[in-house]
């Protein structure tokens, strides 16, 4: 059911701790791909599957905000920073829904084997599509999914490699002596 007068948008949620070259990619592909008037960048105040991140929540926005806000149509949301709390997805979209149509999701490949586990998978599958950006090393398992697109991502890194591997050449020059600072810090 199409709301009318309601943008309609994807949502892309994340640590983005830090963000590299793969949201960049995700970013940019989906704007162009997907049947939208936005995308959302959601960075989480703390992703609920996690106690811990490297950079701080505003760090972390902040450098969002740097690499995402000059692209045309792309809204970087501090919804669930400001929650200061971690925040499911189903609560997000639920909070968006009030002002958009939110008609997709996007997702990491790698989340897809834990999905089920998400609080409100249910509802969420019944209420948007899934874009799912491959990464390489994950299998692309959609059998518990009602709709969902494939997003092709080629850069293969991952924040968790960057943040192990102290890693910088897939993080964007303009965030990349910030991201190095808070890695060595």
């Amino acid at each position: 059911m199409v709301k009318q007068g309601k943008q309609v948008v994807a949502m892309f949620g994340g640590s983005f701790d830090p963000p590299h070259i793969g949201h960049q990619d995700i970013v940019e592909k989906a704007v162009k791909s997907l049947d939208i008037e936005k995308l959302l960048v959601v960075p989480a105040y703390l992703n609920p599957f996690k106690t811990v991140s490297l950079a701080s929540a505003a760090q972390r926005l902040a450098w969002c905000h740097t690499l995402f806000d000059t692209l045309e149509n792309v809204t970087v949301n501090d919804y669930e920073i400001q929650e200061g709390k971690s925040t499911t997805t189903a609560q997000s979209i639920k909070h968006f829904k009030q002002s958009y149509d939110v008609k997709y999701l996007i997702i990491g490949s790698d989340n897809l084997s834990t999905l089920t586990r998400w609080h409100a998978f249910d509802w969420l599958n019944e209420t948007i599509i899934w874009v799912i950006a491959t990464r390489d090393d994950h299998h692309l398992d959609t059998d518990g999914l009602k709709n969902w697109e494939i997003l092709p991502i080629e850069a293969a890194v991952s924040s968790t490699q960057i943040r192990e591997e102290k890693e910088l050449r897939f993080i964007d020059i303009k965030i990349r002596e910030s991201v190095k600072h808070i890695l060595e810090g």
